[in-house]
């Protein structure tokens, strides 16, 4: 928690306290997720760091409603720099900005500052509903357009569509909007019926041709699938999305009976017992190898089972290990909450943003503020102390 209160400004909790790219900015998912975390651990500085989090992206929401991946101010709240996205713009962020917003409110009702609030999230998922394009439920991603921002995952991408869900739920009950309510409903049902590639096809699917397809040459799902698009299926493990499908009851007690069954058998291959936010690993002299190789701003750092192709993120196990509980595997949560203290403390308690998935050698951003959050929502999760998921 220490780091966390350092990384918490009067304006916003930064994803680093080192200086080094663009980490020492206030950013929508690193300080939402940040700040979750402050409020299962009943932490008040980190909490506030929430509420002015969210204050300082709100300020520079675009015309349209999207908002900012991260804000750079300085000591008196002015802007300095602001981004959208690097080499491409952001999707995930509104749901993040949203989600934030609604467990905030959930566990500390302030009638001024939802009401002040209430026009730019109504902005926000309005710009989602325009991301659809065509108008039947799923929010179409441009590739780079999330957190993986290194990575190939485009089209209809499962993480952003469950993102969207919650936020949809949440923003519902908070502002009482029904109509948000059945939108929820709808793409729930969506999610249901087009993630999980098994032999049924019907005029639920969304590409039914693609669907087909994924199954005839690959044989059904062994977990939720990663994405999909006009040219098929991209059916790769995406940690982050399967702890949301779990969290937010997608599928049927078999889907989730086998996606525990798999990550606990990639868990058992993996350093420190943690599991990868990506898998397989896309290899050299592949298609997705010619996507991934330049798809970066600063150098590039998706070698084989680094970074984003096939390296281990503390973070993200943490929701996984929120999605075990849930699913009443405590004493894999518990095995994984070891796993994730003791990467922390990798390179002198380094808080590294992520793992090599075959060594276990840290990478990436040292002292990064979302890897120690990570420990401390599951370890709140461990103790009853849960996030909010309300059911459709």
């Amino acid at each position: 928690m220490s780091l966390l209160r350092q990384a918490t400004t009067a304006y916003g909790i930064l994803a680093s306290v080192r200086d080094e790219t663009n980490y020492r900015r206030i950013w929508s998912r690193d300080g939402v997720i940040c700040g979750l975390a402050g409020l299962l651990a009943k932490e008040e500085q980190v909490r506030e760091g929430l509420k002015q989090s969210i204050l300082s992206l709100s300020r520079h929401q675009g015309p349209q409603g999207q908002l900012p991946s991260n804000v750079q101010l300085d000591e008196q709240g002015q802007l300095q720099q602001l981004s959208f996205g690097g080499l491409c713009g952001r999707v995930d962020t509104i749901s993040w900005w949203i989600v934030g917003i609604c467990q905030l409110l959930h566990r500390q009702p302030d009638e001024a500052l939802r009401d002040s609030l209430a026009s730019k999230v109504e902005k926000g998922l309005d710009l989602l509903t325009a991301w659809e394009f065509n108008g039947k439920g799923l929010v179409y991603v441009p590739q780079s357009g999330n957190w993986a921002d290194e990575y190939i995952l485009r089209g209809y991408v499962l993480f952003d569509q469950l993102l969207r869900l919650w936020a949809l739920r949440t923003a519902a009950v908070v502002f009482d909007r029904p109509d948000w309510k059945e939108q929820a409903v709808t793409l729930t049902s969506l999610l249901d019926n087009n993630y999980w590639i098994d032999a049924h096809a019907d005029d639920s699917l969304y590409h039914q041709h693609a669907y087909e397809l994924a199954h005839a040459q690959s044989g059904p799902s062994r977990h939720w699938e990663a994405a999909f698009g006009p040219g098929g299926y991209i059916r790769y493990f995406d940690l982050l999305a399967n702890a949301l499908a779990i969290l937010l009851d997608i599928g049927t007690a078999q889907q989730r009976s086998d996606v525990l069954a798999y990550t606990a058998d990639l868990s058992g291959k993996m350093p420190l017992g943690l599991l990868p936010s990506f898998w397989e690993p896309i290899r050299k002299g592949t298609a997705d190898w010619d996507l991934l190789q330049a798809n970066y701003k600063y150098h590039f750092r998706n070698e084989v089972y680094e970074f984003q192709n096939g390296g281990i993120w503390p973070v993200f196990n943490a929701w996984w290990g929120m999605a075990l509980v849930k699913a009443g595997e405590r004493e894999r949560a518990e095995d994984l909450l070891a796993g994730i203290g003791q990467a922390n403390a990798l390179g002198d308690n380094g808080f590294y943003e992520c793992l090599h998935g075959q060594t276990g050698q840290v990478h990436g951003t040292r002292l990064c503020t979302w890897s120690a959050a990570g420990w401390i929502l599951l370890d709140a999760s461990l103790k009853g102390e849960e996030l909010w998921f309300p059911s459709s």
